[in-house]
Protein backbone atom coordinates (compact mmCIF):
# COMPACT_ATOMS: atom_id res chain seq x y z
CA UNK A 1 0.00 0.00 0.00
CA UNK A 2 1.37 3.41 -0.93
CA UNK A 3 2.68 5.87 1.60
CA UNK A 4 0.57 8.82 1.79
CA UNK A 5 1.98 12.26 3.05
CA UNK A 6 1.16 13.14 6.97
CA UNK A 7 -1.30 15.01 7.47
CA UNK A 8 -3.91 16.02 10.06
CA UNK A 9 -7.51 14.98 10.68
CA UNK A 10 -10.60 17.17 11.59
CA UNK A 11 -13.97 16.07 11.89
CA UNK A 12 -16.65 18.22 12.52
CA UNK A 13 -19.73 16.62 15.00
CA UNK A 14 -23.31 17.87 15.39
CA UNK A 15 -26.84 17.23 14.02
CA UNK A 16 -29.00 18.72 11.21
CA UNK A 17 -30.25 22.19 10.64
CA UNK A 18 -27.35 23.51 12.86
CA UNK A 19 -25.10 25.59 10.76
CA UNK A 20 -22.62 22.98 10.19
CA UNK A 21 -22.32 23.60 6.26
CA UNK A 22 -21.69 27.32 7.22
CA UNK A 23 -18.63 25.91 9.99
CA UNK A 24 -17.22 24.03 7.37
CA UNK A 25 -16.97 26.85 5.04
CA UNK A 26 -15.42 28.77 7.53
CA UNK A 27 -12.54 25.89 8.31
CA UNK A 28 -12.22 25.30 4.12
CA UNK A 29 -11.23 29.04 4.19
CA UNK A 30 -8.06 28.42 6.18
CA UNK A 31 -4.94 27.53 3.44
CA UNK A 32 -3.80 24.20 3.33
CA UNK A 33 -7.76 22.33 4.56
CA UNK A 34 -9.91 20.66 2.73
CA UNK A 35 -12.61 19.38 5.00
CA UNK A 36 -15.34 17.13 2.69
CA UNK A 37 -19.62 17.20 3.69
CA UNK A 38 -21.33 14.60 4.43
CA UNK A 39 -21.42 10.47 3.46
CA UNK A 40 -24.11 9.56 5.26
CA UNK A 41 -22.09 8.06 7.98
CA UNK A 42 -20.10 5.70 5.43
CA UNK A 43 -17.35 5.11 7.86
CA UNK A 44 -19.72 2.99 10.13
CA UNK A 45 -20.07 0.53 7.60
CA UNK A 46 -16.24 0.08 8.05
CA UNK A 47 -16.47 -0.06 11.93
CA UNK A 48 -18.71 -2.74 11.77
CA UNK A 49 -16.82 -4.83 9.23
CA UNK A 50 -13.64 -4.13 12.02
CA UNK A 51 -15.41 -4.83 15.21
CA UNK A 52 -16.75 -7.79 13.62
CA UNK A 53 -13.31 -9.18 12.91
CA UNK A 54 -12.18 -8.21 16.37
CA UNK A 55 -15.35 -9.89 17.97
CA UNK A 56 -14.97 -13.29 16.18
CA UNK A 57 -11.34 -13.34 16.36
CA UNK A 58 -11.84 -12.98 20.34
CA UNK A 59 -14.89 -15.39 20.60
CA UNK A 60 -13.22 -18.46 18.46
CA UNK A 61 -10.60 -20.98 20.15
CA UNK A 62 -7.66 -19.61 18.09
CA UNK A 63 -6.10 -23.15 17.87
CA UNK A 64 -8.39 -24.77 16.93
CA UNK A 65 -9.85 -21.80 14.12
CA UNK A 66 -6.50 -22.29 12.61
CA UNK A 67 -7.51 -25.75 11.74
CA UNK A 68 -8.82 -25.51 7.45
CA UNK A 69 -11.34 -28.38 9.05
CA UNK A 70 -12.81 -25.46 11.53
CA UNK A 71 -16.18 -23.56 10.13
CA UNK A 72 -14.26 -20.33 11.42
CA UNK A 73 -11.24 -21.25 9.71
CA UNK A 74 -8.85 -17.93 9.91
CA UNK A 75 -10.30 -15.17 11.56
CA UNK A 76 -8.23 -15.84 14.16
CA UNK A 77 -5.43 -14.46 13.28
CA UNK A 78 -7.33 -11.09 12.14
CA UNK A 79 -5.14 -8.23 11.74
CA UNK A 80 -6.48 -5.46 13.72
CA UNK A 81 -3.57 -2.97 12.33
CA UNK A 82 -4.00 -4.21 8.21
CA UNK A 83 -7.59 -3.68 8.91
CA UNK A 84 -6.80 -0.14 10.48
CA UNK A 85 -4.41 1.11 7.91
CA UNK A 86 -6.56 -0.41 4.79
CA UNK A 87 -9.68 1.53 5.99
CA UNK A 88 -7.90 4.75 6.32
CA UNK A 89 -6.46 4.24 3.06
CA UNK A 90 -9.90 3.38 1.44
CA UNK A 91 -11.74 6.37 3.43
CA UNK A 92 -8.67 8.80 1.90
CA UNK A 93 -9.12 7.55 -1.38
CA UNK A 94 -12.52 8.07 -1.56
CA UNK A 95 -14.21 10.02 0.94
CA UNK A 96 -11.87 11.97 2.19
CA UNK A 97 -9.80 12.50 -1.21
CA UNK A 98 -6.61 15.54 0.00
CA UNK A 99 -5.28 17.25 -2.82
CA UNK A 100 -1.61 18.25 -3.27
CA UNK A 101 -1.42 20.59 -0.64
CA UNK A 102 -3.80 19.49 1.84
CA UNK A 103 -2.48 19.94 5.19
CA UNK A 104 -5.75 18.95 7.07
CA UNK A 105 -8.49 16.53 5.98
CA UNK A 106 -11.70 15.04 7.49
CA UNK A 107 -15.73 15.99 6.69
CA UNK A 108 -18.41 17.18 8.72
CA UNK A 109 -21.39 14.72 9.67
CA UNK A 110 -24.88 14.75 11.12
CA UNK A 111 -24.94 11.38 12.35
CA UNK A 112 -23.68 11.18 15.54
CA UNK A 113 -26.26 9.58 17.56
CA UNK A 114 -25.76 6.11 17.71
CA UNK A 115 -25.78 4.51 21.00
CA UNK A 116 -22.19 3.08 20.84
CA UNK A 117 -20.63 6.62 19.52
CA UNK A 118 -17.99 6.63 22.13
CA UNK A 119 -16.67 3.34 20.68
CA UNK A 120 -16.93 4.88 17.54
CA UNK A 121 -15.13 8.02 18.26
CA UNK A 122 -12.38 5.20 19.50
CA UNK A 123 -12.43 3.68 16.47
CA UNK A 124 -12.21 6.93 14.13
CA UNK A 125 -9.31 8.04 16.33
CA UNK A 126 -7.47 4.58 15.55
CA UNK A 127 -8.09 4.92 11.69
CA UNK A 128 -6.84 8.69 11.50
CA UNK A 129 -4.05 9.10 14.35
CA UNK A 130 -4.24 12.23 16.02
CA UNK A 131 -8.11 12.78 14.86
CA UNK A 132 -9.44 15.91 16.43
CA UNK A 133 -13.52 16.74 16.53
CA UNK A 134 -15.06 20.23 16.29
CA UNK A 135 -18.54 19.46 17.97
CA UNK A 136 -20.99 22.62 17.06
CA UNK A 137 -24.11 23.18 18.70
CA UNK A 138 -27.25 25.59 17.98
CA UNK A 139 -30.15 27.18 19.59
CA UNK A 140 -32.05 23.67 19.75
CA UNK A 141 -35.19 25.42 19.65
CA UNK A 142 -34.39 26.97 16.29
CA UNK A 143 -33.35 23.66 14.96
CA UNK A 144 -36.23 21.82 15.95
CA UNK A 145 -38.31 24.49 14.04
CA UNK A 146 -37.12 23.50 10.74
CA UNK A 147 -38.22 21.24 7.86
CA UNK A 148 -36.05 18.53 8.76
CA UNK A 149 -37.01 17.66 12.35
CA UNK A 150 -40.73 19.13 12.48
CA UNK A 151 -41.94 15.82 10.35
CA UNK A 152 -40.39 13.87 13.36
CA UNK A 153 -42.17 12.93 16.57
CA UNK A 154 -41.11 15.18 19.12
CA UNK A 155 -38.56 17.47 17.35
CA UNK A 156 -37.23 19.22 20.30
CA UNK A 157 -36.83 16.06 22.79
CA UNK A 158 -35.35 14.20 19.56
CA UNK A 159 -32.66 17.13 19.07
CA UNK A 160 -31.81 17.46 22.81
CA UNK A 161 -31.29 14.11 23.38
CA UNK A 162 -28.62 13.83 20.18
CA UNK A 163 -26.78 16.81 21.58
CA UNK A 164 -26.69 15.29 25.36
CA UNK A 165 -25.47 11.80 23.46
CA UNK A 166 -22.87 13.97 21.82
CA UNK A 167 -21.64 16.10 24.77
CA UNK A 168 -21.30 12.87 27.05
CA UNK A 169 -19.09 11.11 24.26
CA UNK A 170 -17.17 13.62 23.73
CA UNK A 171 -16.09 13.86 27.34
CA UNK A 172 -14.16 10.76 26.37
CA UNK A 173 -12.06 12.76 24.05
CA UNK A 174 -10.36 14.87 26.26
CA UNK A 175 -8.36 17.47 24.52
CA UNK A 176 -9.00 16.07 21.00
CA UNK A 177 -12.44 17.52 20.67
CA UNK A 178 -13.15 21.96 20.67
CA UNK A 179 -16.99 22.85 21.28
CA UNK A 180 -18.12 25.82 18.91
CA UNK A 181 -22.21 27.28 19.23
CA UNK A 182 -23.48 28.59 15.83
CA UNK A 183 -25.23 31.37 17.35
CA UNK A 184 -22.31 32.85 19.37
CA UNK A 185 -20.17 32.86 16.18
CA UNK A 186 -22.87 34.29 13.45
CA UNK A 187 -23.20 37.05 15.82
CA UNK A 188 -19.63 37.87 16.39
CA UNK A 189 -16.91 35.80 14.40
CA UNK A 190 -14.29 36.73 16.78
CA UNK A 191 -15.09 34.30 19.08
CA UNK A 192 -13.54 32.09 17.29
CA UNK A 193 -10.59 33.15 17.86
CA UNK A 194 -10.30 30.33 20.69
CA UNK A 195 -11.41 27.74 17.99
CA UNK A 196 -8.38 28.92 15.80
CA UNK A 197 -5.92 28.86 18.69
CA UNK A 198 -6.99 25.45 19.65
CA UNK A 199 -6.06 24.02 15.64
CA UNK A 200 -2.59 25.92 15.87
CA UNK A 201 -4.09 28.11 12.98
CA UNK A 202 -4.63 32.23 12.42
CA UNK A 203 -8.06 33.60 12.81
CA UNK A 204 -8.08 35.27 9.58
CA UNK A 205 -11.31 37.79 10.11
CA UNK A 206 -11.86 38.86 6.38
CA UNK A 207 -11.78 35.20 4.56
CA UNK A 208 -14.24 34.20 7.87
CA UNK A 209 -16.59 37.23 7.15
CA UNK A 210 -16.71 36.25 3.46
CA UNK A 211 -18.04 32.91 4.30
CA UNK A 212 -20.35 34.30 6.48
CA UNK A 213 -22.01 36.20 3.48
CA UNK A 214 -22.47 33.36 1.33
CA UNK A 215 -25.21 31.38 1.63
CA UNK A 216 -24.79 27.76 3.03
CA UNK A 217 -27.49 25.35 2.67
CA UNK A 218 -30.36 27.51 2.99
CA UNK A 219 -28.62 28.28 5.91
CA UNK A 220 -31.91 31.31 6.21
CA UNK A 221 -34.12 28.15 6.28
CA UNK A 222 -32.42 26.35 9.62
CA UNK A 223 -30.75 24.23 7.11
CA UNK A 224 -27.22 22.96 6.99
Amino acid sequence: MAETAPRDYVFVMTYGRSGSTLLMGILNSIPGWLLRGENRHAMRHLYEFHRSGLVERARVDAARASQPTHPWFGIEAFPEDVSLAHIRALAEATLLRPEPGTRVTGYKEIRWYDEDLPDYLEFLRQVFPGARFVLNTRRLEDVAASNYWTHKDDPLGRVRRIEERMLSAAEGLGESVFRVHYDDYVADPTVLRGLFDWLGEELDLTAVESVLATPHSRRGRHRG
